[in-house]
């Protein structure tokens, strides 16, 4: 009877030693991902940000084996939706699609933030740039950078550019310009890229520096004239504009970048993870097609520290150009 007794005392030890490892182990994490991975795009859908990760969630499903769900959350030029993934869990499934304005830009433009675009984000990777092109409405005699400094200096006309908004790219591209040229070309901002074009269009303003994607229908049709594009290098949408470095702009390179961005903190094998997908979505030939038809030049490079050191990089520049301008925003 005893050793019975002594046999089920030992088997429940054991069973209770059991329970007490199978609470206490650490647990192995799932393979990533095990539910839909959710993209913040900071802006408002309809735009070409919107439309560049819409193409490129759609792609990922396949790589990744869950839906990517496109999240919209606009405002304050991409701040809300920057905070938005600064603050949620570092867990790989909440990610930004960042272009300059959060992740270069604002840090400089605004006295708060409600995030540090170095510190608060892990670099997943870049996508690319979609070059600004320095576009004008066809009244404006001028088919050259010389020829519109010329044209800005005349006194003949009193010249006004449009941008999508005070601390846009089209902004500071409008204000390097002024500085580059010496001129004082009256800066017009607008609650958009739309109602700017549209006044372009119209003759109420004179000139934009807008996003070669927007801008190339109307290129194309003759409804405006392309003066020359913002990068180091041609864009692929407009072969025949040659850069504002080509004609005498030594240095000028504004273009808006877009890079995928995780919380703080995100485990390092999950950014691979998610690294993996997006380079191997980007390799894509019918995603370079869509990309190229876009405008976007391909980053040079798939690592994540590439686009941690580009941001870094960029920080600086727009601090200078936002300081000699004497721009904030609140």
């Amino acid at each position: 009877m005893k050793a019975i007794l002594s046999r089920r005392r030992l088997a429940a030890a054991l069973a209770t030693a059991l329970v007490v490892v199978a609470v206490t182990a650490p647990q192995a994490r799932a393979e990533f991902p095990e539910k839909p991975v959710k993209l913040v795009v900071p802006f408002a859908p309809g735009g070409p940000t919107d439309a560049l990760a819409r193409h490129l969630g759609e792609a990922l499903r396949a790589r990744l084996g869950q839906p990517v769900i496109v999240d919209n959350r606009g405002g304050a030029g991409g701040n809300i939706g920057a905070e938005v993934v600064a603050t949620a869990p570092a867990d790989g499934y909440t990610l930004l699609f960042g272009t300059s304005g959060p992740l270069a830009i604002n840090v400089s433009l605004f006295p708060k933030l409600g995030y540090d675009p170095i510190r608060s984000f892990e670099p997943v990777i870049m996508i690319g740039n979609l070059p600004n092109v320095l576009a004008v409405n066809p009244t404006v005699p001028a088919k050259t950078v010389a020829e519109l400094v010329a044209y800005a200096k005349s006194g003949k006309a009193k010249l006004a550019f449009a941008s999508s908004g005070n601390g846009a790219s089209s902004h500071l591209a409008g204000i390097m310009f002024n500085a580059a040229t010496g001129t004082d070309i009256v800066h017009v901002p607008y609650r958009g890229t739309g109602p700017a074009l549209n006044d372009l269009l119209a003759g109420q303003v004179q000139m934009t520096f807008t996003d070669v994607l927007t801008a190339q229908p109307h290129i194309q049709s003759g409804a405006l004239r392309a003066i020359g594009v913002t990068t180091a290098v041609r864009s692929a949408a407009l072969p025949d504009v040659p850069t504002l470095a080509e004609q005498g702009l030594k240095g000028f390179d504004v273009s808006v970048f877009f890079g995928i961005v995780a919380p703080k903190g995100t485990p390092a094998d999950i950014v691979a993870r998610l690294n993996k997908a997006f380079a191997d979505v980007l390799a894509d030939p019918a995603i370079k097609a869509v990309l190229a038809g876009q405008g976007i030049i391909p980053a040079p490079s798939t690592d994540p520290a590439y686009l941690g050191r580009f941001m870094a990089e960029e920080i600086p520049k727009w601090r200078d150009v936002i300081k000699a301008a004497g721009v904030e925003l609140n």
